[in-house]
């Protein structure tokens, strides 16, 4: 189990980084490490059985959201996909695009951030091994079913756990936002549904898991300096723009607010 486990978070970890939220290199360290990270698997509830009430609600809402197909929220269902464009899918929600080029100190909190986030996803993954949604239901999804998709585990949802621990970040660097940060982030989660490779349920332990995470690194000095400074460089980048074309931020905002579930 240890072999295994040790090579679930460093695959966790070459996603969060090879194709991850952000667009900056990693430090040598992360915030909490093994000695400070909460204990997830004690505090998530166990992923659902087969043929319990969760499971059956899981395999409900999943046949429901297969009509999403070739839809206007399928197609944001299947640009959330990209986990690097998390930022600049938000930028609405901010106010501004946030980039390496505007904001190198929140890119730097955000990569620092990678090894803590793959560690809260891996663990429980690998330990109940649930299979994703279409593995046991057949129906179309908005990704390609490969092999290593379906290796990897359905609860909770690593792609929810890292677009919700970025948006309770991004609601603390720009208060005034967060409705609306905060809203993008859920959306973001919820396209794992209306994709077809993640339940309900591990959507909504991703939110969970991702609380948990947040809290946990708020017991970080070295994370609150850093937050500092983000939340200085992030209003300095809102001041000087530009801000998304309003357009476009309508949109997107009449296709985020509905739960699609």
């Amino acid at each position: 189990m240890a072999v295994k486990r040790t090579a679930a978070l460093a695959a966790a970890g070459a996603l969060a980084l090879g194709a991850g939220l952000v667009l900056a290199k990693a430090p040598a360290t992360d915030y909490l490490g093994e000695a400070a990270a909460p204990d997830v698997i004690r505090i998530l509830p166990p992923a659902p059985k087969a043929g319990s009430p969760r499971d059956t609600a899981d395999r409900a809402v999943y046949q429901a959201t297969r009509a999403y197909k070739d839809s206007p929220r399928w197609k944001m269902a299947a640009d959330d996909i990209d986990q690097k464009a998390f930022l600049a899918h938000a930028a609405c929600a901010v106010g501004v695009a946030l980039t390496p080029k505007n904001a190198p100190r929140t890119m730097a909190l955000f990569a620092r951030l990678q090894p803590d986030m793959g560690r809260a996803v891996s663990r429980p993954k690998d330990l109940y091994g649930r299979k994703r949604p279409y593995l046991v239901d057949p129906g179309p999804i908005c990704d390609t079913p490969t092999e290593g998709l379906a290796k990897n585990p359905d609860y909770p949802s690593g792609h929810t756990t890292y677009g919700w621990t970025y948006g309770l970040i991004l609601a603390e660097l720009a208060p005034d936002r967060a409705t609306p940060i905060l809203v993008r982030a859920r959306a973001f989660g919820e396209s794992r549904v209306v994709c077809g490779v993640h339940n309900m349920s591990a959507v909504e332990e991703g939110r969970t898991n991702a609380s948990i995470l947040v809290a946990a690194l708020h017991g970080s000095a070295a994370f609150r300096h850093d937050m500092d400074a983000a939340r200085l460089e992030v209003a300095q980048a809102r001041r000087r723009g530009p801000a998304p074309e309003p357009a476009a931020c309508a949109a997107q905002a009449a296709l985020e607010q509905p739960s699609p579930y």
